[in-house]
């Protein structure tokens, strides 16, 4: 290529100088945007996170899930703000009412949260894009998608119950999927959750009921996770009822209703014990019905 005669150069060559500053100014600007939105989510989280705390009321629970909620609208990928909306739309639904169709609502919105969260795996959401199953994709899940999984599938199993048997069937092998690979990756995940999970499946479940597995996985649940309270309720709820044991029914929502809801600080489950307390003394005063 023929050079540039020189008068041409010497006019050009502030353009060229001032373009390339102009570049290097572009990378530094975005990335102080960015920082700024992260910075505003982290601080928001902080304030989401302190309201958590006291999820045990009613009001609180309300605040921090719309916190969390501007977290996730000013970061999408903030991946802990996407785990406390789903649990937190689950225990608002299980914890402060037993109205079902309010239940159902709530778990619902827990659910597509929880979709929301295992959508920040890449693989999954590929997976999905591609007409894949839900359940089929659960290979794709890491330890970083425990939380996602767990509480999206506690959650589906909740609301389909509330559906009805055609409901609950439909949904049945994502939601053992899921708590599989939750298993698989973490068995003790929320004060043994899988292990819980199993328990309240294999005496609840529709068909093939089995009181002996049902009562291994309780007592499994409960050994690795002693301070945790909604064990002995659902195991009443669920296994006593159905062998018809009133004595046993009667001790495991005593022990309840009687326990230190915060035994175990570093476990942080005291709201939901609170909760379950209150859950514990409205069922044992079912029981009369209940054993009829």
């Amino acid at each position: 290529m023929a050079a540039l005669p020189e008068g041409i150069m010497l006019r050009i060559l502030p353009l060229l100088f001032a373009l390339a500053c102009a570049k290097k100014e572009v990378a530094p600007a975005a990335a102080a945007k960015t920082t700024s939105a992260a910075g505003a989510a982290d601080a928001v989280a902080a304030e989401a996170d302190a309201l958590w705390l006291e999820r045990a009321d009613e009001l609180k629970l309300r605040e921090a899930l719309a916190k969390y909620e501007q977290v996730v609208a000013a970061d999408p990928s903030h991946r802990q703000a996407h785990i406390r909306l789903t649990r937190g739309w689950y225990f608002w639904g299980d914890g402060f009412t037993t109205d079902k169709a309010v239940q159902a609502e709530r778990w619902e919105k827990a659910v597509e949260w929880g979709n929301r969260c295992l959508a920040l795996n890449d693989a999954f959401a590929k997976g999905l894009a591609d007409g894949q199953k839900e359940r089929d994709l659960t290979p794709t899940m890491t330890r970083a998608d425990v939380g996602c999984a767990y509480w999206t599938a506690t959650s589906l199993g909740k609301w389909a119950r509330t559906q009805g048997i055609a409901t609950t069937l439909k949904h049945l092998n994502t939601v053992k999927a899921y708590i599989t690979r939750v298993e698989e990756l973490q068995p003790d995940y929320f004060n043994y959750g899988p292990a819980r999970y199993w328990g309240a499946y294999n005496i609840g479940v529709p068909f093939g009921k089995d009181p002996e597995k049902s009562a291994q996985y309780f007592q499994a649940s409960i050994d690795g996770a002693p301070w945790y309270l909604a064990t002995r309720t659902l195991r009443a709820e669920f296994l006593w009822t159905y062998n018809r044991d009133r004595a046993r029914f009667e001790e495991d929502l005593r022990h309840v209703i009687d326990a230190e809801a915060n035994a175990n600080p570093e476990a942080d489950v005291g709201p939901e014990n609170i909760r379950e307390r209150i859950k514990a003394k409205e069922l044992l005063a079912r029981a009369p019905e209940l054993f009829e």
